[in-house]
């Protein structure tokens, strides 16, 4: 094959990692408020700066006053296993997964706490049928896969009569995505993502009918203390007002925080919706000009607008296996490395073999426009 040659202009940000994600265009750790560090979390400051971010949270994503939402440990892991921990078994479950994360929810649900629950899967690069949801179940699922880059186009399947409860991480859709409020009993996501925040806190919020059950519902098994959300049969609402369960580090609220003033600035979420999918486009276009790569996702309608996972186009790769599509995709992604082109772009270790690349709304669009020419002169680099 003909060697392409060396592109002269690189990403100016070549960030392109999905967790944790690049930092907003103009952030400097100098432009942090500092005021809160060495202060207990408790303390007047220290819990004003907790309620600000999360206030912030609220008006950017437009949760509704009927939903309350709290920082939480263990990133958007930990916010999804106290809302497992805490809610289910009440009723039967029905895990959805897509993806790898999706999977992992499946393992906590039905081998660790051991729920009743239906597995509904779907293969990577495709969604199950929604619609079909037994809606009397309490339903798990991932509003996002970010390992597959198949997201949810909408809630239009999810009834308002619904029994049971919806549960969705959308970790890598906040921020990114319009998500429903009104169908959507729980949800989930670590700012490290979308919003380029640091790692280790997680976002829970809570519809009405989530808090009915914490407040109707007591598990059969042992609770960990930072999973407990109740007191004596009542929400412990403090959670949700700035009061959390362990101590955060104020660092990363204070990054989150000017992040999210970073993005009030633009013009909140309609304005970062719009440049993910600038940037979902600006990558969609190298990709249907490529004859080497393709997308995971089978359906656009479905296809993620953050991130956006690629696999080799099978006339590309005629008699390699997975173990040399993975050789493939080490060494495009160190080459480009090398040459800090771009950063973080292999694809996740339990999907199949190909790139991810993160177009959420901390990426600027010239950047993912100045990295298809590198792509390429990697392909061939590495094919060579």
């Amino acid at each position: 094959m003909t060697e392409t040659a060396r592109p002269g202009t690189k990403p100016a940000r070549p960030h392109f990692s999905s967790g944790p994600c690049a930092k907003p265009p103009g952030w400097d750790a100098a432009h942090l408020a500092t005021g809160s560090l060495g202060r207990s979390h408790r303390s007047k400051l220290g819990k004003s700066r907790l309620v600000h971010a999360l206030d912030l949270t609220r008006e950017i994503l437009g949760v509704p006053a009927t939903h309350r939402i709290g920082i939480v440990p263990g990133s958007d892991t930990g916010a999804v296993e106290m809302a497992l921990w805490s809610l289910l078994g009440a009723r039967k479950a029905t895990m959805v997964a897509w993806e790898s994360f999706g999977e992992g929810w499946v393992t906590d649900v039905v081998k660790q706490l051991k729920i009743d629950a239906e597995v509904v899967k779907a293969p990577y690069g495709e969604l199950p049928d929604l619609a079909a949801l037994d809606q009397s179940t309490d339903i798990v699922f991932t509003w996002n896969g970010t390992t597959s880059g198949v997201r949810v186009p909408n809630g239009d399947w999810i009834r308002d009569d619904r029994e049971g409860l919806t549960i969705a991480d959308a970790t890598s859709a906040c921020f990114a995505m319009d998500l429903p409020w009104d169908k959507l009993d729980v949800v989930t996501f670590s700012w490290q993502k979308v919003l380029g925040g640091e790692g280790a806190h997680g976002v829970l919020i809570l519809g009405p009918r989530a808090v009915e059950r914490l407040e109707s519902y007591t598990p059969a098994w042992p609770m960990p203390k930072i999973f407990r959300m109740t007191k004596g049969g009542k929400l412990i609402e403090g959670i949700f007002k700035g009061e959390t369960i362990n101590t955060p580090s104020m660092l990363a609220v204070e990054d989150y925080i000017w992040a999210l003033e970073w993005a009030k600035s633009l013009g909140g979420l309609k304005a970062l919706i719009k440049r993910a999918d600038a940037n979902a486009a600006a990558l969609d276009a190298w990709v249907q000009q490529t004859p080497w790569i393709d997308h995971l996702a089978t359906d656009p309608i479905s296809r993620s607008n953050t991130s956006v996972c690629l696999k080799f186009a099978d006339a590309a790769v005629t008699g390699l296996d997975d173990e040399g599509k993975l050789a493939l995709v080490k060494k495009i992604a160190s080459l480009l490395e090398a040459q800090d082109a771009a950063y973080d772009i292999a694809g996740y270790r339990d999907a199949p073999p190909g790139l991810r690349i993160w177009c959420g709304a901390t990426v600027e669009t010239a950047d993912v426009e100045a990295l298809g020419p590198w792509l390429d002169w990697a392909w061939s680099q590495a094919r060579a």
